[in-house]
């Protein structure tokens, strides 16, 4: 048995400076083991107390008869060190360190974690800062919460491990009050050691686990965080997280619009949409998801029928739905006649969707002969059932006529409860039925339900790696052409471009181009070159010299550089322009495709995807990304306008890619925009080009 194993099941626990007040929070963790039956052997220790409750009570961690599989440690910060080296060199297994005020309160705090590290040796630390687990599934209570006070915790399987204490009781309160059941609550606060992934894996060996909940506040080991979801994929187990941090601005700011647009939160939804973890966007949905996933059933389609016996709910429902991207048809002709002959007269309605079930509400038999037959027409992939206002002098009437339907169908069928009535969720949730009090969480639900039936994004690994000789002997930031250069190893095409020191030689450069062409300042200390007054378009030979002129002037003025470089390039224009990044940030490295140009950031319409170490896009993947952007119709014909080449962009960004996995840890940042997409058969063109070298031998 693991240490991690031996965490969650301990056969001893000692808990150190426990107290016989259980009122206090020192004396909650021995009153949570006795109050939900812990088998195991239980060590007091506290040198001011004999006994506490039944329990003869030791001085001191020497005095212990043997070493505890497990040590809930309840001494303050400056102490807690003392006892975790005392419990290693006794053998222990693992220790839970309740106690603040360590790396989470600033300098003098990480050095007291700093110690609490060292003082470890071989065992493993939950916490500090935690308020410890809980294991319902065998009925093993290691915590401090006050949660615990309450009564009918039932086991379920929605395992959760939180970085925030607080939050793993708020939680667990709240999934008892819907009737939702919880296999293990983990804290893992600090993760001074034991960190978000171990209780991922450990979890997705779990027998008692269906669906595994997250509350992430940071994601330090973005690698093992892969690894783990993976392996809980592997064992068909859903994984869904809330994030919080939504708001955070990019962890630095950055040269490139890639950056600025990019921001840590998105850096996480892209992870999470990479590796298939489902991101709860509301605080509740973490809940709603979790109910509906632990019932295992697939969503195949975006067909929903609503059953509802009150229109303004059903109505809400269906407009969520609607909202999300799902379809509520009306009933095909043979299930509308079957629904017709089991519920006569003209009261309800049947030819629509929402289904009027009005006589249904307290007939049960009525009832479950509606639900087999909506459930029983390929038209439908899925079923809400309405839960009216009728439902609250009998809850089981409703609740069990929808429990008996289950075994019918494979389909997820669903309940939003329409009054204000937390009893009858609970009775629904305790009968297998995923139950809302807001139409929203319908959608929600389903949406959840539908990810875990997709695809991962595919990628492939990088070969014939190369580039690398073209930089050897530079670093930081290179300078268009140079950029230019460098993409062009990696079949990227960008604009015909000429060197130019001096109006004479623009003149001449531009006489040999067909057209008029643009003037740009070339430097590496000049990335952003329109907004210094560097870029001139749509010149000609006669126009050029005062360009020229101007534009060494508007350079010096903006940013001191007396410009000596510049360059000639063809006027191009486009239907298009495309927007192509790389962006780096503690999760990763992760290809950005947008829509480019001047207003890139201000419209930020964009995709990210996390490329893990060594993969590239696949020409799949990359169709996919210019899919999901807002603006894909305009290169896919939209409104009658010729298609655009499309697999040009789908080649520049494989290429884009190719070169990101090649430079690996030397690419700082790259980027090109635009990308200016031509129609079908015209070869896209890198219009502009950015990239930033990281120092030599870094």
């Amino acid at each position: 048995m693991d240490a991690i194993s031996r965490l969650m099941q301990p056969r001893s626990v000692a808990v150190i400076g426990a107290s016989a007040d259980p009122k206090k929070t020192t004396g909650r963790p021995i009153t949570y083991l006795m109050k939900y039956g812990f088998a195991g052997k239980v060590y007091p220790v506290n040198p001011k107390a004999d006994k506490i409750g039944d329990l003869p009570c030791y001085a001191s961690i020497a005095d212990l008869p043997d070493a505890p599989d497990v040590a809930i440690v309840l001494l303050g910060a400056a102490r807690a060190h003392e006892a975790v080296r005392e419990l290693a060199q006794r053998g222990t297994a693992a220790a839970i360190v309740l106690a603040s005020g360590f790396g989470e309160t600033g300098d003098e705090g990480a050095s007291r974690q700093a110690a609490l590290m060292q003082a470890t040796g071989q065992m493993r630390i939950l916490g500090p800062n935690t308020i410890g687990l809980v294991n319902l599934t065998d009925r093993i209570i290691l915590s401090a919460s006050a949660a615990l006070e309450m009564s009918g915790l039932e086991a379920g399987s929605v395992g959760l491990v939180s970085q925030s204490g607080g939050i793993l009781g708020s939680i667990l309160s709240r999934g008892a009050a819907r009737g939702i059941g919880f296999s293990k609550l983990i804290s893992t606060s600090n993760e001074v050691d034991l960190e978000l992934s171990d209780f991922v894996e450990y979890l997705a060996n779990d027998p008692a686990t269906q669906v595994i909940a997250l509350y992430v506040e940071t994601i330090r080991h973005p690698e093992r965080f892969r690894q783990a979801v993976e392996i809980a994929r592997l064992a068909g187990k859903a994984v869904v997280a809330y994030k919080i941090g939504r708001s955070e601005a990019g962890a630095r700011a950055a040269i490139s619009h890639t950056g600025a647009m990019a921001g840590s939160d998105r850096m996480y939804d892209a992870l999470f949409k990479q590796i298939g973890v489902i991101r709860a966007e509301q605080f509740n949905d973490l809940l709603d998801i979790c109910s509906a996933l632990t019932t295992t059933r697939k969503l195949n389609g975006n067909r929903i029928a609503v059953l509802t016996s009150t229109g303004g709910a059903g109505t809400l429902v269906a407009d969520s739905l609607g909202v999300a991207g799902f379809e509520t048809p009306a009933p095909d002709f043979a299930t509308a006649q079957k629904l017709r002959d089991l519920q006569k007269g003209d009261e309800a309605a049947l030819d629509r969707n929402p289904i009027d079930v009005t006589l249904a509400g307290l007939d049960p038999v009525l009832l479950r002969g509606i639900i087999r037959a909506v459930l029983a027409s390929p038209l439908y992939d899925a079923l809400v059932v309405v839960v009216g206002s009728s439902s609250l002098a009998m809850p089981d009437l409703v609740a069990d006529a929808i429990r008996d339907c289950l075994g019918d169908s494979d389909k997820p069928i669903l309940a939003y409860v329409s009054p204000h009535a937390p009893n009858v969720v609970h009775v629904l949730e305790t009968r297998g039925v995923p139950a809302f009090l807001n139409p929203e969480s319908c959608a929600v639900a389903f949406k959840a339900m539908r990810a875990t039936t997709l695809s991962l994004p595919q990628f492939k690994p990088v070969s014939n790696v190369q580039g690398i000789d073209l930089i050897a002997h530079q670093e930081g930031a290179l300078n268009e052409y140079e950029a230019a250069q460098l993409f062009s190893q990696f079949g990227i095409p960008s604009a015909q471009t000429q060197v130019v020191h001096n109006a004479q030689e623009a003149v001449t450069a531009a006489r040999k181009i067909t057209g008029a062409v643009v003037l740009k300042v070339l430097s590496s200390a000049i990335l952003h070159k329109s907004d210094v007054g560097g870029v001139r378009l749509g010149l000609t030979p006669e126009t050029l010299p005062q360009a020229f002129e101007q534009m060494v002037m508007d350079v010096r003025q903006h940013t001191g550089i007396e410009a000596k470089d510049f360059i000639i390039q063809p006027m191009l224009r486009a239907p298009a322009e495309l927007i192509i990044g790389m962006h780096k940030d503690p999760l990763g490295t992760a290809l950005m495709v947008g829509m480019g140009g001047l207003t890139a950031e201000l419209m930020n319409d964009s995709v990210l995807c996390l490329l893990p170490p060594g993969m590239i896009v696949s020409d799949e993947l990359a169709l996919d990304l210019l899919k999901q952007l807002k603006s894909w119709p305009l290169l896919d014909g939209y409104r009658g306008k010729p298609k655009l080449d499309v697999h040009s962009v789908i080649k520049t960004i494989a290429g884009f890619s190719t070169m990101i996995a090649s430079l690996g840890d030397r690419l700082l940042e790259a980027e090109i925009n635009p990308l200016l997409v031509m129609e079908s058969g015209q070869s896209s063109v890198a219009a502009d080009a950015v990239v930033v070298l990281t120092p030599k031998g870094s």
